[in-house]
């Protein structure tokens, strides 16, 4: 993938088709790629590192050992920790004049497997974005863990350094189930993890899926009643989908199939009701109070600059939408970002993809969005979805009255369905 040169501020500030009459919420993304073991269902840009030396034969290392997040930078799969730190932050002083007076209301540190790099240098690098951006004095920063990387202490050391929310991914408390989706910490791990996140955090968030290979009804209720005895304040529930270029897309598991997994999305329903969580979007369910704001923002079409390799930034002005892409190979990445020359792709946002780039955010949401909200984050009239609006509501995807528009129960159940009809025509 080629690097991009980044524009000078005026190419962003000149005339074009839109006239945005404000600016939306700002939220940062940092993207740290390294993992202990690439999962064989997963597509995003994670990378093994090499927390000791491989022999034949030999397993993925189980997690959990003294030192995680702080192998050297000798070999070519280890973590070159430092070195990423500061071409985090050359990067996003690359970014700052895109984004600059602008108030950041959100942090999401997110991979791979962000928990891997040690307290002290996560303390540094929000540090360094501290010094270089405006945080509300409420900004959520959200750090992603794995059971795996997990000792005593280490969750209240990210407390410390400055995490206010701890994302947790368990998937499941079932060790057959890990096994068979490739997750390199057990049952007692994720236990021990989660005990301590709650003791360290006043929010944070636990990852579980559903419709795993050769998981049955009664295991999925297992499951979730686990989840549930620590009282989470979130939780992101995830259908196991079988993604293009993975592990699983080559050799697929046998999973449950499509009857089955509805019926174990009504048992997720209804337990997690019980538990006086509330299901504001479609894989989300929390307490009140404990929404996740730096979500909440993507889907409904806030702005977000994303730093790190392959990270995504959505960017408004006055008169344009912006989307970047950072360069994705993490070495490729150091080194070109450490030169202020961190992007691989940039592009305006048609007029015509608009609608659709924010239905497919703003639809996930149970309490869907306003009217005048559409307006104000993309420039556009509302007559410009009026055709789908129309559609959707004959087809009962969606409710509306003058001011809002929600999914249905059915549109939640249809959601690629109900957002298609947006899609520009070609």
């Amino acid at each position: 993938m080629s690097v991009v040169q980044q524009p000078d501020i005026q190419h962003y500030l000149r005339p074009g088709t839109l006239q945005l009459s404000s600016l939306p919420p700002l939220s940062l993304y940092v993207h740290l790629p390294w993992c202990i073991r690439k999962c064989p269902y997963c597509d995003f840009n994670s990378h093994e590192i090499s927390l000791a030396p491989k022999t034949p034969g030999a397993s993925a290392p189980q997690g959990g050992a003294s030192g995680l997040g702080r192998p050297g930078a000798g070999s070519a799969g280890d973590m070159p920790e430092q070195r990423y730190i500061d071409a985090l932050v050359a990067d996003l002083e690359s970014a700052l004049p895109l984004v600059w007076g602008r108030t950041v209301h959100s942090i999401f540190l997110g991979g791979g497997t962000p928990s891997l790099f040690s307290p002290q240098a996560i303390d540094h690098l929000l540090a360094a974005i501290r010094a270089r951006l405006k945080l509300s004095a409420d900004c959520e920063i959200t750090l992603e863990a794995n059971p795996g990387t997990f000792e005593k202490d280490r969750f209240r050391a990210f407390r410390s350094a400055g995490v206010t929310r701890l994302s947790v991914g368990v998937q499941s408390f079932n060790d057959e189930h890990l096994k068979a989706i490739g997750r390199v910490h057990d049952r007692a791990q994720a236990i021990a993890a989660l005990e301590e996140a709650a003791r360290s955090f006043d929010t944070f968030n636990l990852d579980l899926m559903y419709a795993l290979p050769g998981q049955t009804q009664a295991q999925l209720r297992q499951d979730v009643d686990q989840a549930l005895a620590f009282a989470p304040p979130h939780l992101s529930i995830y259908h196991l989908t079988i993604e293009p270029n993975t592990w699983f897309a080559k050799y697929p598991p046998q999973v449950p199939e499509d009857d089955e997994a509805y019926a174990m999305l009504d048992i997720l329903t209804e337990r997690t009701g019980l538990a006086g969580l509330q299901r504001y979007e479609v894989s989300a369910y929390a307490r009140s109070g404990h929404h996740c704001r730096h979500n909440l923002n993507y889907w409904q079409f806030g702005d977000y600059l994303g730093i790190g390799a392959g990270a995504h930034s959505k960017l408004s002005f006055a008169h344009r939408i912006v989307r970047q892409v950072r360069l994705r190979e993490p070495r490729l990445y150091m080194e070109q970002a450490l030169q202020g020359l961190p992007m691989a792709q940039e592009e305006e946002i048609r007029l015509a993809d608009l609608p659709f780039e924010y239905m497919l955010n703003a639809l996930r949401l149970r309490q869907g969005f306003a009217l005048a909200e559409f307006s104000e984050r993309t420039g556009l009239a509302i007559t410009a979805i009026q055709r789908g609006l129309e559609e959707a509501e004959r087809k009962g995807l969606i409710v509306r009255d003058l001011a809002r528009i929600m999914p249905t129960e059915r549109g939640f159940d249809f959601l690629s369905d109900l957002q298609s009809l947006f899609l520009a025509e070609t």
